[in-house]
């Protein structure tokens, strides 16, 4: 089964190429952009692993939650390049692929939503198998809900930048992975299993998750969540 994977859910984009439980990826830290580095990516991968586009047999994305523009980007091209193939799509959640990356047993996931607010959600994983243990929010890191369970980690750039208010919040804590990324590589790891049991669903459910639907806020709501005038 060969399988194209995208995430760009944060400034860590990544494309990767799963060939029959083989895996390999390209990609690079784009604070600022990037999408344009996408299509040579996935090219660069197929020349690599000796296939055509044509030869895929499904495509998935990390669906969020995230950077609304990452997002729409993941989804756009999968869309894109779905559509034209022929093949199924399958949105996996950005923090799932978190917590797989983060390579801990047990993860408080927390990613920074921008807007002084975090993405926050908790997971155990076995192997390639992920399961929720707190379903994902949206909230303000000083009222974060702690980890309804134990010897968890925190992992996400939210720790970076929020650490002092989301340990508070959890004092228990085994550590702190701060540098740990959704990848194309665990979006992969989570949706070859669902491929291969056909559970991938129609094209009009394959959109992303956004968790937060307010893109932006007046400057009031800024003001009053603590951001600058």
């Amino acid at each position: 089964m060969h399988l194209l994977g995208i995430e760009t859910a944060t400034r860590q984009l990544s494309v990767a190429l799963w060939q029959d439980g083989r895996c390999v990826s390209r990609g690079g830290d784009h604070p600022n952009g990037g999408s344009q580095n996408l299509l040579p990516w996935i090219h660069e991968l197929l020349d690599q692993g000796g296939i055509r586009p044509a030869d895929l047999h499904g495509i998935a994305f990390g669906a969020g939650p995230g950077s609304f523009t990452g997002l729409r980007l993941a989804c756009g091209v999968a869309q894109g390049l779905g559509w034209g193939l022929g093949i199924p799509l399958l949105p996996v959640s950005t923090l799932e692929a978190l917590a797989l990356a983060s390579g801990k047993c047990r993860a408080w996931t927390c990613l920074d939503a921008r807007m002084n607010e975090i993405y926050c959600a908790g997971y155990a994983v076995s192997g390639n198998q992920v399961t929720e243990l707190m379903a994902p929010i949206c909230v303000a890191p000083a009222v974060a809900p702690a980890p309804t369970f134990e010897q968890a980690w925190g992992v996400g750039d939210g720790f970076a930048a929020y650490g002092e208010l989301l340990c508070g919040r959890a004092p228990d804590l085994l550590g702190v992975q701060a540098d740990a990324w959704p990848t194309a590589e665990a979006v992969l790891r989570l949706a070859a299993p669902r491929f291969a049991q056909g559970l991938a669903p129609d094209y009009a459910a394959a959109q992303p998750v956004y968790v937060r639907d307010k893109v932006a806020l007046t400057t009031a709501e800024r003001l009053a969540r603590g951001g600058a005038n």
